[in-house]
């Protein structure tokens, strides 16, 4: 059995909005809407964990009252890991993978839902993204953290932007952030998890290196630029606006 959770406790600061980040509108429609049309469609999970904040959760269930979903409060801004963790008391006794989604990446399609909830992880695989340069509008993924793959090929690391030596700025391959992980290793070592980066925040980004040191395979599951596309600035809504696809 699969679990999804979607993380969606962002506030739409960077995008000038008083509304949460996920209720941003995009084409009309709130652009975590369009996620949650693919989640359906790919029968993966039909009601999935959303990790709201307290000041958001009301209006997000509001807005959301015709999409079947559970929602768990995250109390404290302290990084992607610790949304996660939040969710550990609410995720099903039967589970065995869990997906880890973002309700601000509209473009993510059903299809690569059902292959990614195919895999069997040993301990977690990841959906990067490969770009050519990041000129044009692949400009957006600058910001993203780079995969760091050693001398045979293999996933050792996701390192932040912020975090990044100058040799890792120029890796063109990119985290969205979907992450699929068996549930029993995630728990088990979701607490190692330290705030010792330039944010101060536990990244869940992170387990991929504990996973590396642990001798695991990390596998990896690559989507076009186009569907791994996330929005953190109304530049990025304006040129998600004029993508042909939604």
């Amino acid at each position: 059995m699969v679990q999804v959770i979607i993380l969606a406790a962002g506030k739409g600061t960077r995008m000038g909005s008083d509304l949460p980040k996920v209720l941003v509108p995009l084409k009309g429609r709130p652009m975590i809407q369009y996620l949650l049309d693919s989640l359906v469609d790919s029968k993966v999970d039909q009601r999935p964990i959303i990790i709201v904040s307290k000041e958001n959760e009301k209006i997000i269930k509001q807005t959301l009252k015709d999409y079947r979903a559970q929602y768990v409060i995250q109390d404290r801004q302290l990084g992607t890991g610790h949304a996660v963790s939040c969710a550990r008391n609410f995720v099903k006794n039967e589970t065995e993978k869990i997906i880890v989604l973002y309700g601000d990446h509209p473009f993510l399609k059903a299809e690569s839902i059902v292959k990614f909830a195919k895999l069997e992880p040993e301990a977690v695989t990841i959906m990067p993204t490969i770009l050519p340069d990041f000129s044009g509008w692949h400009h957006n993924f600058y910001g993203w953290g780079r995969i760091v793959r050693n001398s045979e090929g293999k996933v050792e690391a996701i390192v932040e932007l912020k975090d990044a030596n100058f040799q890792e700025r120029e890796i063109t391959e990119v985290n969205p952030g979907f992450m699929c992980f068996d549930k029993k290793w995630l728990f088990e070592n979701i607490d190692k998890l330290q705030d010792d980066n330039k944010a101060h925040e536990f990244y869940l980004t992170d387990m991929i290196k504990i996973a590396f040191l642990q001798n695991h395979q990390i596998e990896t599951l690559a989507i076009n630029p186009q569907e791994a596309m996330g929005i953190n600035s109304p530049k990025e809504l304006e040129i998600a606006s004029n993508l042909k696809s939604l």
